[in-house]
């Protein structure tokens, strides 16, 4: 058996998949170690992990939720920035701390997700094996695929490519801090310099959410790169769903469902929320709205929706004919895992890149920010509610999220590394 080492942001959005990779590891006999600020360990608390607390000085217990409620007020290129800044901050506490937490935790390999990437080199500097799980978006680079965090289509033609290469070019200038510190680091530690970007994912395994069929098509991709689908647990349950919240299921109707979720990190945004239910206000559907935050006082919206501080996800999900959604990746992973198609509302970071895939993919509709009024979210609801196409290619995506193999075979590949690798444990 092997002691696998875990790391992840602070979000239940990458924690949640993360944690059911973690657990089906568990059932298999394997030892999970999950290393976390105070904030993330209280909420994996009761998962039976082996928990190690890291970053305590930089992030006291109670920081992270101040953090992500600040970002769910920014949009568009503020919050791509924000994050990095929030990254930033976090790699420093990596480099700092997580060479001896692994240590002393005697971890044989690392599971790392994509954005947590600093612990590429700490992996390298302790000669350890490790995996990348992309639990959002994949940031992987190709001339013809435009940046993860672009609305842009999908194109080969020379200019598109042009825009896909600027784009990127944008995108290095504003993290050029960020990997500054990598490239020092890589140096302090006399480890070879990365060439590119993509040197900081795994050469052995590279674990994706999406399925293939949701994914623009891509000609570069490493040999080790899986697309696996949705890492669900086989219980249909989330790990991470607040369970001392209640819901009323109760007071659901008999009328088409619509659900809408601006996620747990760009829930900030009442507007959001009120366009939604202005829009739905005068169809003949139950609008449920989730705020994403157990804490979230009441709000008052046109229409009477139910609106509830926080809901379970998934079956809420399985009973709606429409979802609402940010385009985070959880939810529209969620929503296409039930065969239920999307209208899409993307706000930041990796949101209008996987909204752009929901376009092309014709399982759901777009509605760009700028965009945004009650008359074109209530059109495009109306559309997605009575055109059976967009729900026969969510059933599509369905079908290709289940052959993908999802959480058994993604723990197939974590197994095979393991079995292949002899780590050597830093002393």
């Amino acid at each position: 058996m092997t002691r696998f080492g875990i790391f992840c942001p602070p979000a239940i959005g990458h924690l949640n998949p993360m944690c059911v990779l973690g657990r089906e590891l568990q059932r298999r006999g394997h030892t999970v170690v999950f290393f976390g600020v105070p904030d993330t360990l209280t909420k994996v608390a009761d998962l039976g992990f082996t928990l190690i607390e890291i970053g305590a000085s930089d992030f006291p217990e109670g920081s992270i939720d101040p953090i992500f409620k600040t970002l769910g007020q920014l949009t568009g290129q503020a919050g791509l920035k924000f994050s990095i800044s929030f990254f930033q901050r976090e790699m420093q506490m990596l480099f700092r701390e997580a060479p001896q937490a692994i240590r002393d935790a005697t971890c044989e390999v690392l599971i790392v997700d994509q954005v947590t990437s600093p612990i590429a080199t700490v992996a390298d500097y302790l000669n350890l094996p490790f995996i990348t799980v992309c639990n959002a978006m994949l940031v992987h680079r190709e001339p013809a695929v435009p940046p993860y965090f672009t609305h842009w289509t999908y194109k080969t033609t020379l200019w598109a490519r042009l825009r896909n290469r600027l784009g990127n070019a944008f995108v290095n200038f504003i993290s050029r801090d960020l990997w500054n510190d990598i490239v020092a680091q890589r140096q302090r530690w006399k480890l070879p310099p990365y060439r590119q970007r993509e040197e900081a994912y795994s050469p052995l395994a590279q674990l994706c959410q999406l399925p293939q069929a949701f994914d623009f098509p891509r000609e570069r991709l490493p040999s080790h790169f899986h697309y696996i689908g949705r890492l669900q647990d086989p219980s249909g349950t989330e790990p991470i769903a607040f369970k001392s919240v209640s819901f009323p299921f109760d007071r659901l109707d008999e009328r088409p469902l619509v659900y809408a979720s601006l996620g747990t990190l760009q829930n900030q945004r009442p507007e959001i929320f009120e366009c939604i239910a202005q829009a739905c206000s005068t169809l003949d559907v139950q609008l449920v709205i989730s705020l994403g935050n157990p804490q979230a006082q009441p709000i008052n919206l046109p229409g009477n929706p139910l609106v509830v501080p926080f809901a379970p996800h998934q079956q809420l999900i399985e009973r709606s004919q429409v979802v609402v959604t940010h385009a985070g990746m959880n939810t529209v992973l969620t929503a296409l895992g039930c065969g239920v198609p999307l209208v899409a509302i993307p706000i930041t970071n990796e949101q209008p890149g996987i909204a752009a895939r929901l376009a092309l993919s014709k399982a759901g509709k777009t509605i760009r920010l700028d965009q945004l009024d009650e008359t074109t979210l209530r059109t495009a609801i109306v559309e997605v509610l009575t055109e059976p196409s967009y729900r026969d290619n969510a059933q599509r995506l369905q079908t290709a999220i289940q052959e993908a193999g999802r959480v058994e075979r993604a723990a197939d590949i974590v197994e095979q590394v393991a079995r292949t690798q002899h780590p050597v444990i830093a002393k």
